[in-house]
């Protein structure tokens, strides 16, 4: 059938639901991706307001085998939150967030910031990343690498339930189905349209931390020392670090330092990420989650062009750090840099087994970002990731973060998984045989 068919079917049999067609505003703000070089244009985009209209949108586009895509947050770097030339569902109508005691309903729609909003004033704590304007569906269902983490473990440990929709339509529930539940807790999107979760959420016992940017000519220096503490692993303090450029300053080490474990400890901790170097800029405090998260989003780039990679690496090694700065003074542009998170704490008393995601032992993910902007030339950008990408291949564990891998490196996807890869195909042949949901890379 054509696309034609299928907008007169969706206006015919489901007047209720809010869509809109290339030219319209809705159309138009539903495309406006974190990715700003994402050119994929779908037939129509629906916005439904309730879960039977999700599972009526999916019907509606298997009977027309037109290709589907669900938009949560708009953060997935490749933009499969678009369908090219198919139906997208907005879920940015399912954003309501209801806590009860110390859990959190969200709707498959919700932000972190929407959760956080919620949670914060309440003296609770969610597992979510740096960024709250990540769609939280998205971010949790991959892994979620975050500054709680040491405490609060991944956002996918945090995942207690979900209502979803599978690609027949049928609305099920992951207490009907515990296998559906270690699938989404860490395979990604790839089973259905989780249309509400339920999160764990824990107690604030006051949290300290922030950012500390530190000048490129001491990068050797503050790495090294980010490698002590990641490898003295406090669960209490969870590390982020960025090799990136500032506008005006030029390259620069990024630190983020979040301290959620017992009072006490904040001050020595921080101390300790203070004196990595010598700080241009310090701004580490006493803080909510809700302003950590606002705080973060103000240097979270919207709209640039990007290329990711990714590997993962089981500690920040002399050989490592030495590649690492290396890629850092070969980068193209301003808008090319390495992230680096840390794994530990509480995200490894998890069992391997218990959900999908890969690896469970002591690491650092790493997040090679090429960022370019309109009027600039891409190739050298995706150049850059691709050789960090390789030169790193020899120093690196096998796999990397599933966020933030593409699909053609299949060797990559299958490893990061680990001994689940077997297991997360048999289950995307049970609940989506006919691949219909496409979300981060599952092995073949």
């Amino acid at each position: 059938m054509s696309q034609h068919d299928l907008i007169t079917d969706l206006h015919a049999r489901h007047p209720d639901i809010t869509h809109a067609l290339p030219g319209e505003d809705m159309y138009a703000r539903s495309l406006d991706l974190w990715n700003g070089g994402v050119t994929t244009r779908p037939a129509v985009i629906a916005r439904p307001r309730s879960t039977d209209q999700v599972s009526s949108l999916v019907r509606l586009a298997r009977e027309h085998g037109t290709p589907l895509a669900v938009r949560g947050g708009g953060h997935d770097w490749l933009g499969r939150s678009l369908a090219a030339d198919g139906l997208t569902i907005d879920l940015a109508d399912l954003r309501d967030v209801r806590i009860e005691g110390t859990e959190a309903i969200v709707g498959g729609g919700a932000l972190a910031r929407d959760l956080v909003a919620e949670s914060s004033p309440r003296g609770l704590l969610a597992a979510t990343g740096t960024a709250g304007s990540v769609g939280l569906a998205g971010l949790s269902l991959a892994g979620g690498y975050g500054p709680l983490l040491g405490t609060a473990g991944l956002a996918c440990d945090n995942i207690l339930g979900a209502e979803v929709v599978l690609a027949d339509g049928t609305v099920t529930s992951t207490q009907e189905d515990p296998e559906l539940l270690w699938a989404l807790r860490g395979g990604g999107g790839n089973f259905g349209v989780v249309t509400s979760m339920r999160i764990a959420l824990h107690r604030d016992s006051g949290i300290v931390g922030g950012t500390v940017l530190f000048p490129g000519s001491q990068a050797s220096t503050v790495l090294d020392g980010c490698a002590e503490l990641i490898a003295r692993a406090d669960r209490g303090l969870t590390l982020l670090a960025e090799l990136t450029h500032v506008p005006d300053v030029g390259p620069c080490v990024l630190v983020v330092a979040v301290w959620s474990g017992e009072p006490g400890g904040a001050g020595p901790a921080l101390d300790e990420v203070r004196g990595l170097g010598t700080p241009l800029v310090e701004d580490m405090k006493p803080t909510t989650q809700q302003d950590l998260l606002a705080g973060f989003d103000q240097q979270v780039p919207h709209g640039m062009h990007w290329c990711m990679r990714a590997r993962t690496v089981r500690a920040l090694t002399p050989e490592v750090i030495q590649a690492l700065l290396t890629a850092a003074e070969d980068r193209p542009g301003p808008g090319a840099g390495i992230g680096m998170r840390q794994f530990h704490g509480a995200a490894t008393d998890v069992p391997a087994d218990a959900t999908a995601f890969g690896r469970r032992e002591q690491h650092v993910a790493l997040e090679i970002s090429a960022g370019w902007t309109d009027g600039e030339d891409p190739e050298p950008y995706v150049e850059w990731a691709e050789q960090v990408r390789s030169v790193l291949e020899p120093l690196a564990l096998p796999g990397g973060y599933p966020n933030f891998l593409a699909p053609q490196f299949t060797d990559q996807v299958a490893a990061s998984y680990g001994d689940h890869a077997e297991r997360l195909r048999r289950a995307k042949a049970r609940f989506d045989p006919d691949g219909v949901f496409t979300a981060t890379p599952l092995p073949s």
